[in-house]
This record gives C-alpha cells, sequence and structure tokens, in this order.
C-alpha cells in the first residue's frame, strides 16, 4: 500500500500483489492490476475521478443557523438508509446547502470501528424533509456517465472484503477511512456506463429479493408471537379442548440444578467435556446441541450434567427482559454440563407436562411477565431459582400442550427455513459480487 500524491493503490479483495511478469493465469481479455486481474477495458481510476467527495459538516448546539436535519452514521446500514432516528441541527442556508444530500448520493461511514468503517448504502430520498450529513459522513455524488447504483455496489464490496479497513487509520477507540484517503482510492470502473448500470441491475435484484425474505422473516415471526400470546394464555382454545387449566407451580414437577461451579479462566477451552454457553439458552428455545464448547471437568468433581428433556434459564442477565430466558434440550447428549450464569430444571419421572410447551410458555408475553416482575438487581438482573420453582402458572392438559406445540414448533420451522433460504441467497448474493464487480463475469 502506498500514496504517490495523486492515487493511493493496494492490492485488492484477496490481499494479494502478485509480480506483473507472472502472467501465466491471465486469460485473454483481462489485464493484471494492483488491485488484482479485471476485464482490458475496464480502468483503475481514483475514485475522485468517478465522482466528487465531501465530508459532513461538524455541528454544534449553540451554532447560529435554522433548524436542519441531518444523518449520522447511525443511519447508514450496509445497502440502507435507515430515517427512523434523524436529528436537526442548527445550520445556515449556505452550509445547509452545501452539506445537503441528493437522491443518488452513496453515504460512507467515515468514523466507525474498524470492521464497519466504510460501510455504506446509496442514499434514494428516503427522508421526506431535505437534510445534509454530519462529520463521519462522506459523500460521495457521481458525475456523468458514471452510474450512482454501481457505485454504491463498488464501495459495500470493499467494505465487506477489507478494502476500507486496510486503508482506515485506527485511533484508540475508532477507525477513520479519511476523505483524502478515499477519493484517491484506486478501483476498477467498467468505462461502459451501460454495463456498469447492468451490474448494478443485477445486484439491486439480488438485494430486493434478499429484503423481501427479510420482511416475510419479519411478518412470520410477528404472527408467531402473536399465535404463541392467544394460545399460551388460554384466550384463544384450539377446536376440541374445552377442558379448564390449571393453576400450578414449577416444584410439583420437578427441581432445578445450578451450572458448573468453582471453574476458572483456564479450564474453559480445553477438556473432553463440553458446556453449554450462555448465548446458547437466550437464543434458541430448542437447545442448539452444535453450539457447544470445552471444558475441563475432573471425574472426582460434583457437577450436574444435563439431560434429554431439561429446560434451563438463564438466571443472570444486564436486562429484566432478558432475564430467565427459557430453552429446552430435546436430544441425548453425553459429558455435557451447563455454564455457570444459567440453571437448569429436571422433571420428575411421574410429571407429564411437555418440556417444550414449558419453554414455549416462558418466552410468551405470559412467561415474560411473570419472570419480569422476578428480575432482581440494578445492573445486572437475577432470577431466584427458589421463587422460580413456586410461580403461579396456568398451564392446559397435557394433550393440548401438544397440540399447541404443534402448530407454534410448525411456524418456528418455517422461520428457520425462511432463514436458511435467505443466508443462502446471501451467500451467493456474495459470490456473485466478486464476479461482477471484478469483471470475471460479463454482462455487457
Amino acid at each position: 500500500m502506498g500514496i504517490n500524491g495523486e492515487v493511493l493503490q493496494l492490492t485488492g479483495p484477496s490481499d494479494r500483489c502478485p509480480s506483473a511478469s507472472d502472467a501465466s493465469d491471465v486469460r485473454s481479455g483481462y489485464k493484471r492490476t494492483d488491485f488484482g486481474i479485471i476485464p482490458e477495458d475496464w480502468r483503475l481510476l481514483p475514485v475522485r475521478r468517478m465522482g466528487e467527495v465531501l465530508i459532513g459538516k461538524a455541528l454544534a448546539v449553540n451554532a447560529p443557523g435554522q433548524q436542519r436535519s441531518y444523518l449520522r452514521t447511525k443511519n447508514v446500514f450496509d445497502g440502507r438508509i435507515d430515517v427512523e432516528d434523524v436529528l436537526t441541527m442548527p445550520m445556515t442556508d449556505a452550509q445547509f446547502q452545501q452539506f445537503r444530500i441528493i437522491p443518488g448520493d452513496v453515504l460512507l461511514n467515515e468514523g466507525q470501528s474498524l470492521e464497519l468503517v466504510g460501510r455504506c448504502a446509496m442514499y434514494q430520498g428516503e427522508y421526506p424533509e431535505p437534510c445534509a450529513i454530519q462529520n463521519q459522513l462522506l459523500r460521495f455524488r457521481a458525475r456523468a456517465g458514471v452510474s450512482a447504483e454501481f457505485s454504491s455496489h463498488l464501495f459495500r464490496y470493499c467494505q465487506q472484503t477489507g478494502v476500507f479497513a486496510r486503508i482506515a487509520l485506527q485511533t484508540t477507540s475508532i477507525a477513520h477511512l479519511g476523505g483524502t484517503r478515499f477519493e484517491r482510492l484506486l478501483l476498477p470502473w467498467p468505462e461502459n456506463e451501460q454495463e456498469q448500470r447492468a451490474i448494478a441491475e443485477a445486484l439491486s435484484n439480488a438485494d430486493q429479493l434478499i429484503e423481501a425474505l427479510d420482511r416475510l422473516i419479519t411478518k412470520k415471526r410477528a404472527i408467531k408471537l402473536a399465535t404463541m400470546q392467544q394460545l399460551l394464555s388460554g384466550k384463544t382454545r384450539l377446536r376440541g379442548f374445552t377442558r379448564a387449566w390449571r393453576n400450578v407451580s414449577l416444584a410439583q414437577f420437578g427441581k432445578t440444578y445450578g451450572g458448573l461451579a468453582g471453574k476458572s479462566r483456564e479450564d474453559f477451552g480445553r477438556g473432553e467435556a463440553m458446556y453449554v454457553p450462555f448465548l446458547n439458552i437466550i437464543n434458541n428455545v430448542v437447545l442448539d446441541t452444535r453450539f457447544v464448547e470445552p471444558v475441563r471437568v475432573a471425574s472426582a468433581e460434583h457437577q450436574n450434567l444435563v439431560g434429554k428433556g431439561d429446560i434451563f434459564f438463564n438466571g443472570s442477565s444486564e436486562t429484566a427482559e432478558e432475564a430467565g430466558m427459557c430453552s429446552v434440550l430435546q436430544d441425548n447428549v453425553e459429558n455435557v454440563y451447563l455454564n455457570s450464569f444459567c440453571f437448569g430444571f429436571r422433571f420428575n419421572h411421574e410429571a407429564n407436562e411437555n418440556p417444550l410447551f414449558l419453554a414455549y410458555y416462558f418466552r410468551s408475553g405470559e412467561g415474560r411477565r411473570l419472570l419480569y416482575a422476578e428480575a432482581q438487581g440494578a445492573i445486572r438482573y437475577n432470577i431466584s431459582k427458589r421463587r422460580l420453582l413456586k410461580l403461579p402458572l396456568r398451564i392446559p392438559s397435557r394433550d393440548e400442550q401438544d397440540a399447541i406445540v404443534a402448530i407454534v414448533s410448525d411456524m418456528d420451522a418455517e422461520i428457520v427455513a425462511l432463514e436458511h433460504r435467505r443466508d443462502k441467497t446471501n451467500a451467493i448474493k456474495q459470490g456473485t459480487m466478486q464476479q461482477l464487480l471484478t469483471g470475471r463475469t460479463r454482462l455487457v
């Protein structure tokens, strides 16, 4: 990487700069550059040749001028502008006109964590009022003959593959892309605007499919939560079930047990045993048995092994809303323990309750209301095992539990399938970006 007054050169996403004399792997119609191998009719040009680069305005509450809306790094995501939280600050008319953005401008996070510096999206007029940008955002405005949409995809590719991170200057807590470094950066550009537009259209179509899947997943999750609220509270009954629900407590069905105790930092990350991490319980109603980590447990230690059918609670959290999240183990596992921040509940042999029903119950509005009221603390919120066992629960018969679980589980399975499809589509799109934005696959 080096600066030569006018441009900033560095290797491309592969982080490899082969010798120019080694042309054995360069096929006909392509050439080797400092960015990598690109088509012969593409040019390696500095960003400033393709558009105007401007860094936003540093704002002060007591500055003269009229209150104007402005965007911050918080508003710029990968390929998306979020205008839910737009602030206002005073600016003069001249300042506002200088730093105002228009549809087609590409906004990049100039100051951000190293892995997120340069995160960008094209502004398409998402905010209904005219607005400017603050000083930790960069604005790229494409020149005539340059596709702004293509530029946005090219910059996103550079951010995702670490190109921007390699030119950023890192301070103690934040990395800065830098307007001058960014505008000097050499990137590959098709000379033909038609090809730029074709590439942008293909990648935007992939983005739209991913966004549509995200919206569908969000909708399905909302439907599932509403269904859980109705079925797990007894407000809506399934056809054929009329028997009154029972008033019970967990103490009637079994006992709690603690997670790993007496462990030091050196015990984790090694050993023959495995343990269930805190986040596995927080994030999954059904425990993901692939998400376990090694721990050293001596044969003479008295630690509690987990077992199929156990339900788990995180006993401590930074927020009351996340305290007591419940998960169930539905698989047979060997030599697996629970992390020290969580505790387990094991049913008696004579208990006839569906563990998954109770895991759903404690994640429903009814269950969260009970656990939220029990969360005690200031900096961290804790759930008492003793008090949890005494909580007044209202639950149906086992056959109605099973019927409710079948419906909610089917919804979960549909959401998981959509998430897999979304993730696969996103992986395909990432591969397509590499092919199209380096010219390995041509559309024109």
